[in-house]
């Protein structure tokens, strides 16, 4: 499916729906960029010229035109760093900041025109579908921080889910696999003593991004299973954090080892149990889905 089409075409209707392709933003003389440039100049006292270039990716010719238009409309001041004379520092001026408090107020009220019409449902599905948005298109290292926390509500249906649905898209695994997921989650939940199985959920801007299981596999051994995590969150170290939580758990709850079931197939889930210093000691074929498979054993001491 060629999807570039319809990016574009959703690229034209928000743009048109926000009024970007005027003259000038929010009724003012400025532009897109200049609007923003003036936004990060007034949650601040003051910043770097260079870190508003990187901060905007902003080309420094372009940006020191509108630094000097602005300086030159008594919006801005601009002086040498103190502590290194080769970078400058931009402050808004009163009326800067006179300017900047007026199309904050401005986005603010076209904003809540916008929304007006939408029911409180609506709203909630809209900001969702906007996080979605960000949180694939964000470069990771930009990406908010993220919490772990344990399983609510919701959450053990989020698990089988999301499962069923990344591996059956990365893999071509199908309905067998979910089930063996789902009866995994109603195992954990059947028979789940809080003193020694636990489980972890990642979250960033309040939408699941990862999971991970601790369970006992006998009095010793507990059993780290179902680690997860969303194709949007990875590269942020979310693996490796719910990993360590797993071991940390396991070694408070009194297991004296630990060991987990995977396939080779799923390269950067080993990668992240081999770094936790987890070691091959058993392997054989199998099948899923008609697709062959290498089942794999996994496990350390605590």
């Amino acid at each position: 499916m060629d999807i570039v089409p319809e990016v574009r075409a959703f690229n034209r209707f928000y743009t048109s729906v926000i009024g970007v392709l005027g003259a000038g933003m929010h009724d003012t003389p400025y532009s897109l960029t200049e609007a923003r440039v003036l936004f990060e100049l007034g949650t601040r006292e003051a910043a770097d010229a260079a870190d508003l270039r990187g901060m905007l990716g902003l080309d420094p010719g372009y940006l020191s035109r509108i630094l000097t238009r602005f300086e030159s409309d008594g919006l801005v001041s601009r002086e040498r760093s103190t502590e290194d004379a080769r970078r400058q520092v931009v402050r808004l001026t009163a009326k800067g900041r006179d300017t900047f408090a007026m199309l904050d107020r401005r986005s603010g009220a076209e904003i809540e025109t916008l929304l007006a019409k939408l029911t409180d449902p609506e709203r909630r599905r809209l900001v969702s579908a906007m996080g979605t948005v960000r949180s694939l298109l964000e470069p990771a290292e930009r990406r908010e921080p993220y919490v772990i926390r344990p399983p609510r509500a919701g959450d053990l249906g989020w698990v089988v889910h999301r499962h069923g649905v990344l591996y059956s898209e990365e893999y071509g695994w199908g309905a067998a696999f979910e089930a063996l997921v789902a009866r995994i989650v109603a195992e954990y939940v059947e028979n789940h003593d809080p003193r020694r199985e636990a489980g972890w959920i990642a979250e960033v801007r309040g939408e699941p991004v990862g999971c991970v299981f601790c369970v006992r596999k006998d009095d010793t051994t507990a059993q780290l299973r179902l680690l997860l995590v969303e194709p949007s969150a990875r590269g942020m170290g979310i693996g490796g954090r719910l990993v360590e939580e797993c071991l940390r758990f396991a070694t408070a709850a009194g297991y004296r080892r630990i060991m987990l079931w995977t396939r080779d197939t799923l390269a950067s889930a080993r990668r992240i149990y081999q770094a936790a210093g987890f070691e091959l000691v058993e392997q054989h074929p199998g099948e899923e889905s008609g697709i062959p498979v290498n089942e794999q054993i996994w496990a350390r001491d605590l």
